[in-house]
């Protein structure tokens, strides 16, 4: 749920008063008292109460430019969106090359401290073991995901800071119409001004984090999380500039609903239920037709509560992504595997031979 924040603030009406200094036979004429407002105009001078609302979004952003931006503010952006998908998913395949290597060679290392373990006397109550204990029983997806939470939970907290708050509308919230263009595109994916509204997202993605992981893998699901933000964001921007509606977005929905659309694509009957209403279940393929459906119609009558292209474009990234560019990306990273491979052996190389020399 990328909440799209808006406001309008109330001014006093200017008045001009006119004072009329003229001179005659020597004499002055007496300056006229300024009259007082009427009622009506005192209490339209007044701000208008806070709406509900405001709890769910940042405070107003800082006056934007005048005129509506150019369509050229979108190449930009797009560059942004293709580069960095391809360095996601390169530095991924590198990662999982590095994993796997290093995996290899603490086999028996892990063995020694396991023994060593044993041979030592343990102490009871210890926090750290306990730390320990309750992250070796979770999930592999769990644990890959709690990092994007704990930095979702800081981003959260940047925002309760007033000497933050002209910087994280500047940069923690998307719109085209904002001097910030790409580094938003990323940073907006793990920035939400509503506690209840990180709740939600958080949820979600803890809930189907193991899904996705095991589906997936760690690397590959990092690579394309990251990727969910910046391509929803900019399907936002495009229906933004589209429509005029220049309003500034926040929030981890996009990503979210890459991870949900690839899950329900690929495991169309499983078996979903809403938090609060258990007792009702229904297919992971009903629930994503539903989500498309409720999103088309919001982003077609022009509902602003949700960024709701970006929802679309977030769920259309997962749906493709599982039919066909894990195939295209992921299972053609073998060249860029090779070629760091290469680059690391002439490195060990060379430094084997600086050390027998």
């Amino acid at each position: 749920m990328a909440w799209r924040c808006w406001a309008r603030v109330w001014g006093p009406r200017p008045h001009r008063l006119t004072v009329l200094l003229e001179q005659r036979q020597g004499f002055r004429r007496a300056r006229p008292r300024p009259e007082e407002p009427p009622a009506a105009t005192a209490a339209e001078a007044r701000p208008a109460p806070p709406s509900r609302r405001r709890s769910l979004c940042p405070p107003p952003p800082p006056p934007s430019r005048a005129g509506r931006p150019s369509a050229r503010r979108l190449v930009k952006p797009f560059l942004f969106a293709v580069g960095f998908t391809g360095s996601a998913f390169g530095s991924a395949a590198i990662w999982q090359y590095e994993s796997l290597k290093s995996r290899v060679q603490s086999y028996f290392e892990e063995a020694r401290a396991d023994w060593f373990d044993k041979m030592r006397p343990q102490k009871r109550g210890d926090f750290r073991k306990q730390v320990n204990s309750w992250w070796n029983s979770l999930t592999e997806g769990q644990r890959t995901v709690t990092g994007i939470i704990a930095a979702n939970v800081f981003v959260f907290c940047l925002w309760r800071l007033p000497g933050m708050r002209r910087f994280m509308f500047t940069y923690f919230t998307s719109d085209p119409s904002s001097r910030a263009l790409c580094s938003p595109m990323l940073l907006s994916t793990f920035s939400h001004f509503s506690l209840f509204h990180m709740a939600a997202n958080m949820y979600v993605l803890w809930s189907f984090s193991s899904s996705i992981v095991s589906l997936l893998g760690c690397e590959q699901f990092i690579a394309v999380y990251l990727s969910a933000g910046v391509i929803s964001t900019f399907v936002s921007y495009v229906a933004k500039m589209a429509t005029g509606r220049f309003e500034p977005s926040l929030g981890a929905s996009g990503a979210i609903m890459t991870v949900l659309a690839a899950v329900c694509t690929k495991m169309p009957e499983a078996k979903l239920a809403i938090i609060f209403l258990p007792m009702f279940t229904f297919t992971a393929g009903s629930a994503l037709k539903a989500i498309i459906a409720f999103d088309s119609a919001g982003l077609a009558l022009g509902w602003r509560l949700f960024d709701h292209a970006a929802h679309l474009g977030g769920a259309l990234f997962g749906m493709w992504y599982v039919t066909y560019g894990h195939e295209l990306i992921w299972k053609n990273r073998e060249p860029l595997v090779k070629a760091w491979h290469e680059m690391r052996t002439k490195n060990t190389g060379k430094g084997g031979g600086g050390r027998s020399d």
